[in-house]
């Protein structure tokens, strides 16, 4: 569907006004940025602002929904006979390889887990958001294995696959945060990936592997 003249302005008007805060926040701080220092920056109303973004943390995460929902895009498009272990380690090396923000391995990344880091309302709001990717990922995977309500499997496994894919990243935000170069990170980064989705490849290879129905 093409998009409208009113419906084009207000994507540019939350666009702007997410820019402008993400700049101030990362020049002075989360908790050191007032809403109303945002709107006058973006030039609106501080009406405007919370008529786009419902808190002053969603204008920091402004592609929650976004990052929630990849974690059960991954799951559906995998390949024709490709488990749900292998997907998913194809999707990270993917992202090692195109340094794309999804995984927090974007130029910039480290700056952006300082700014969370330094700030109690957004520490608890990305392990808010890791808790919804969790459980979007979990219910993907009941509804594809038309799991019980009792059964664990769906839970268990979105817990491991989203755990390896956060202490994977958590390595390589720390070697950034220590200024190693990417040239570095990257090579250690994917051999790392494949030793740790090798390891839940030899419990969870079962799980999504047969026929798609």
């Amino acid at each position: 569907m093409t998009e409208g003249l009113r419906e084009r302005k207000k994507r540019e008007t939350r666009e702007r006004i997410s820019d402008v805060a993400t700049g101030l926040f990362m020049a002075r701080g989360f908790d050191n940025v007032t809403v109303a220092e945002v709107a006058r920056a973006a030039d609106v109303s501080v009406n405007t602002v919370f008529n786009y973004f419902s808190t002053k943390e969603d204008l920091f995460a402004d592609r929650q929904d976004v990052v929630v929902e990849l974690p059960p895009t991954v799951l559906r498009e995998r390949r024709p006979g490709e488990s749900v272990v292998r997907a998913f380690l194809r999707d990270y090396l993917d992202a090692i390889d195109s340094r794309h923000w999804r995984h927090g391995l974007n130029e910039g990344a480290d700056v952006f887990a300082k700014i969370v880091a330094d700030s109690p309302a957004l520490t608890a709001r990305m392990r808010q958001v890791h808790v919804e990717r969790e459980e979007a990922l979990a219910r993907a995977l009941a509804d594809e294995l038309d799991a019980g309500a009792d059964d664990l499997t769906p839970r268990l496994v979105a817990a491991h696959l989203l755990g390896t894919t956060r202490i994977l990243s958590e390595r390589a935000m720390a070697m950034m945060t220590a200024g190693e170069e990417w040239e570095r990170i990257a090579p250690m980064l994917r051999e790392q990936a494949e030793l740790a989705f090798g390891l839940l490849e030899k419990g969870l290879e079962p799980v999504g592997s047969g026929p798609r129905g």
